[in-house]
């Protein structure tokens, strides 16, 4: 299997953790962090993976992954009422039902599914 799994820059790896863990309902797939705020964790939830590092020396911030699942709508149903969605689900003219939302630290979370 080829994936690409986006390493995104954070302040705060306990907040990252329950931003993604506890709202977003990902599970921890590793950590490595000696005091818990800094170093790095691994989010993976189905077969969306993701890594977030604190700190994130050299790189720039405001990162954006784009998240490939099946029902773009159920994934809005799940997490609006939990965090801040920038903008509802819909049809893009290029085939895609997309909404997004950002997390604590500025990065871009995209969420897009097939077309209802």
């Amino acid at each position: 299997m080829e994936r690409a799994v986006p390493i995104l820059p954070v302040d705060d790896l306990a907040r990252a953790r329950a931003f993604y863990v506890d709202q977003l309902g990902f599970e921890v797939a590793f950590e490595a962090s000696e005091d818990g705020t800094t170093g790095l964790l691994g989010v993976r939830r189905g077969s969306i993976a993701m890594t977030l590092d604190c700190p994130m020396s050299g790189h720039g911030r405001d990162a954006c992954v784009a998240l490939e699942v099946e029902d773009a709508d159920r994934y809005y149903e799940e997490w609006g009422p939990r965090v801040r969605v920038l903008r509802p689900p819909r049809n893009e003219a290029w085939g895609s039902r997309t909404f997004d939302l950002t997390d604590p630290f500025g990065n871009t979370i995209f969420v897009m599914g097939p077309v209802r």
